[in-house]
């Protein structure tokens, strides 16, 4: 207890020193100076309680460590299709994890028997040393070595979990994606996750989703981006063009005079929203591509209708023409 109040005072010498206006107001006003909103010190001395603890044994550590711990959290990977991504699905899952021993329900002794009352702490899950230090004579408590700071001995385990409390197990466990999920979405299944000891809570499982790419449809948020490659003729004369959409198929309208990378948007056809109602929409960029590999009419063809074009592009403002008006 002596070194407990000498170290506390030693915190509060660190607090006035270490801080300009404190110092100021004990030069002033001394040990009554207001240091905090309730006046005096505020009783913080921040990393030597850290160190106290440490060396004296001092706070709730040993107390917490015998106390109820929650289990661990766990975290699946679960790797999607694009399709199930944007219209759910219901998977069953495979989870590996640590459950309370149903043979020992979770005491670690052989059904029959009982543990037994530690010898060396008597029961209390803590020892206590004296020790010597700068501060002078001190008890440091600590866990009990021997039972581990569970105050009691398994003198004849489980034959199921050998002591340990817990087993591993792989439990299949069913769950809704649902429709909308992005990459990397995490879906929290609450007490799914590794049992607790010593009565303690489980933890949670964590689903985090990964998609797999789409051979046409990219994403982009909740729309559906998708390049559509179409020839010179119906850039230039227009067409009526099937495109496909995750629903189906749809027709999509292509004006005559289409240039590259123009995009279309067509509702309503892309990834429908997570948290409300409504989907985003799928947006078509055309691609026109050149033909290769022509025959000597397909060649003569064009070249008649390259000379009808004359020497300069037929466009509104051309590159070409925007020099010239440079010039003038």
């Amino acid at each position: 207890q002596a070194a407990e109040e000498k170290f506390k005072e030693a915190g509060e010498a660190y607090q006035v020193l270490s801080d300009a206006e404190k110092r100021q107001l004990y030069d002033r006003y001394g040990h009554n100076a207001p240091m905090g909103s309730g006046g005096g010190f505020t009783g913080d001395m921040g990393g030597f309680a850290d160190i106290f603890e440490e060396f004296f044994g001092f706070g709730t550590r040993s107390a917490a460590r015998r106390g109820p711990q929650p289990g661990a959290h766990l975290k699946y990977n679960l790797a999607l299709e694009f399709e199930q991504a944007v219209f759910g699905v219901d998977r069953e899952l495979e989870i590996p994890r640590l459950e309370t021993c149903q043979h020992c329900h979770g005491s670690g002794a052989e059904p029959g028997t009982t543990p037994v009352r530690c010898p060396q702490c008597q029961g209390s899950g803590e020892v206590r040393r004296a020790a010597q230090s700068i501060f002078g004579s001190f008890v440091n408590v600590m866990p009990c070595p021997r039972c581990e700071g569970e105050g009691e001995i398994v003198s004849t385990p489980c034959s199921n979990c050998r002591g340990q409390k817990r087993v591993q197990v792989t439990r299949k466990l069913n769950i809704k994606i649902p429709a909308g999920v992005d990459d990397g979405t995490q879906i929290r299944l609450a007490g799914e996750g590794e049992a607790g000891a010593r009565g303690g809570p489980p933890g949670n499982l964590y689903v985090v989703v990964n998609i797999k790419d789409h051979p046409i449809f990219r994403r982009e948020g909740n729309d559906l981006l998708l390049d559509l490659p179409i020839n010179i003729a119906q850039a230039a004369l227009g067409d009526e063009i099937e495109v496909p959409t995750m629903n189906g198929k749809t027709e999509l309208t292509i004006p005559p005079g289409t240039q590259h990378g123009k995009t279309f948007r067509v509702k309503d056809e892309g990834v429908p929203h997570l948290r409300r109602k409504g989907r985003g929409d799928l947006i078509v960029a055309v691609q026109i591509t050149v033909p290769q590999n022509l025959n000597e009419k397909q060649k003569t063809l064009l070249r008649d209708f390259a000379r009808t074009l004359g020497k300069e592009p037929n466009s509104p403002k051309s590159v070409l023409g925007k020099v010239k008006d440079a010039f003038k």
